[in-house]
């Protein structure tokens, strides 16, 4: 099958659980024998680059701003695709969705499949208007597409009941990673489980000011590491720093990637996911895979993600942060033992090969609708 995939910012991914999702789902149905084409921006994609691991590039320009770089880029991806011989397009994210419309229209045999990855009208970063606009986004996308797909078994029942339709739960996966030795990390004064770690983009419903606030109310000789980068968010980012700024023992590290960030998993003694809302987040599920005893806010798609209730503290609440912080800092073994647990959940649910194969036989059953 050709397979073009619309809505992500690129490949290969810098950061973005969906950027992550599109990569790796990308590279795989290339292993299995499809030619598969993904639309680029080039701010975030070299426009120059043509192809990465067997993956076709697609570069298109668009307007590079917050509100305008997803729907612009959609829009002329949906005049581009039809030209193409597309067998599949596959749709990512809410926003982009709100134009499974137009090319459906520019191409009325081609089956839509659309991914449900989170419900992004509830962060923060986006205006009143912005909501209302992604709120269509997923109307569109669960009414429209001939297949839809959810990330999370709570997204997919929230998409069944609100739009009386059936839902494929595909979630996001992962590979088991091998641990990498202390290294690179040093720069940062970091050692094995030295530090607790947080992999996010800087957005505030990821929460990462909660966990600031909960870190700084415990006593502990251990580092707050925290990786990412924001996105449109540079006013959040001063907010954190000014948090941390008394704290000689918080430490940004930026974007990383690549051997670097593995061995930030690695080494870590915790991990935590202080979002208030997610999709299914992308960096737990490595964490886990890293044998990480991962601390989680008690959203459903993180204690689906971990299944651990023990592991949860209440979402928003610094004090709850707080006493579960210090209960896992005094009980190294239960750190160790949940790790353990965690890398095999993530192995036995988050297994790439079962999630590739579950998506072609989404992609086949659409190909079949439309026959």
């Amino acid at each position: 099958m050709n397979i073009y995939f619309i809505g992500q910012k690129g490949m290969p991914a810098k950061f973005g659980g969906v950027e992550r999702h599109v990569e790796e789902l990308s590279t795989r149905l290339v292993k299995a024998g499809h030619q598969v084409y993904v639309y680029t921006r080039p701010s975030y994609t070299d426009a120059k680059l043509k192809e990465i691991n067997g993956v076709n590039l697609v570069s298109l320009s668009t307007i590079a701003t917050k509100h305008l770089d997803a729907i612009v880029h959609t829009f002329k991806a949906c005049f581009d695709v039809r030209k193409r011989g597309a067998d599949i397009i596959h749709f990512h994210s809410i926003g982009p969705s709100s134009l499974i419309w137009l090319v459906k229209i520019l191409n009325p045999g081609i089956p839509v499949v659309a991914t449900f990855h989170t419900k992004c009208y509830e962060h923060q970063k986006w205006g009143n208007l912005a909501k209302l606009y992604l709120k269509f986004g997923e109307k569109i996308l669960c009414l429209l597409a001939n297949r839809v797909i959810a990330v999370s078994q709570s997204l997919a029942k929230y998409a069944e009941e609100k739009y009386k339709i059936i839902v494929d739960y595909i979630p996001n996966g992962v590979d088991l990673h091998k641990n990498f030795q202390v290294k690179e990390i040093r720069r940062w004064g970091l050692e094995t489980d030295n530090y607790i770690l947080v992999v996010s983009r800087l957005i505030r419903h990821k929460g990462i000011h909660h966990l600031i606030k909960a870190f700084q109310q415990i006593k502990t000789d251990k580092k707050l590491v925290i990786v990412g980068d924001g996105c449109y968010t540079n006013r959040y980012i001063s907010e954190l720093k000014c948090l941390a700024i008394s704290s000689d023992n918080i430490v940004f590290t930026g974007n990383q990637t690549g051997d670097i960030l593995a061995e930030l998993f690695s080494n870590a003694f915790l991990f935590v996911q202080p979002s208030e809302s997610e999709g299914l987040s992308i960096a737990l599920l490595e964490a886990m895979s890293y044998g990480k005893c991962s601390i989680v806010s008690d959203i459903l798609e993180n204690i689906e993600a971990v299944e651990e209730v023990d592991l949860a503290f209440k979402n928003k609440d610094i004090n709850s942060l707080k006493n579960k912080l210090n209960y896992f800092l005094n009980n190294p073994l239960l750190v160790k033992k949940y790790g353990e647990k965690l890398q095999e959940r993530a192995e036995k649910e988050y297994n790439w090969e079962n999630i590739v194969n579950k998506t072609i036989e989404v992609y086949q059953q659409a190909v079949r609708m439309k026959e």
